[in-house]
């Protein structure tokens, strides 16, 4: 049995999320996986890369065969380099920068308009529109005004 150590797609479309798996060859690339070593999400700023090292190299070991992806993110991390004993290629992966607090941001945001005391403005209307809102109220008390029809 032919061994490989290969990416599965997960996510939306334009959204996709990898898990680096080892399975057979002949399987199908979102098939059933013998095991999951690792994580990919190349949409994060800067990417997610997540590999079970210890499995990684158990796998690489016992002779299982990468695809060339699999290779660039085994480089990245530097379980290629200690796989093959090469220490001419750099490795490093860059810590994920963590995401602003938007509910910070949003409250620093109103702090500074409060502090010049301009209030937040309803949208302009339109003549038209300013027309038809005065007429409705004198449509909805001549409905009112009106009798009631004569009772038999």
């Amino acid at each position: 049995m032919a061994v490989k150590i290969r990416l599965k797609r997960l996510g939306k479309i334009r959204s996709p999320h990898y898990r680096i798996v080892v399975m057979d060859s002949r399987t199908k690339r979102d098939g059933r996986a013998i095991e999951e070593i690792g994580v990919y999400h190349p949409k994060n700023d800067p990417s997610v890369i997540r590999v079970d090292s210890e499995r990684a190299q158990h796998w690489l070991g016992v002779g299982a065969q990468p695809t060339e992806a699999v290779v660039a993110i085994f480089k990245r991390t530097g379980d290629w380099q200690r796989f093959t004993g090469d220490t001419s290629i750099p490795s490093g992966v860059e810590e994920q920068k963590p995401k602003p607090d938007k509910l910070a941001r949003y409250n620093a945001i109103m702090g500074e308009t409060a502090a010049d005391g301009e209030a937040i403005s309803k949208p302009k209307r339109t003549p038209a529109r300013k027309k038809a809102d005065d007429e409705a109220p004198a449509k909805e008390e001549a409905v009112a005004a009106t009798p009631a029809a004569d009772e038999g």
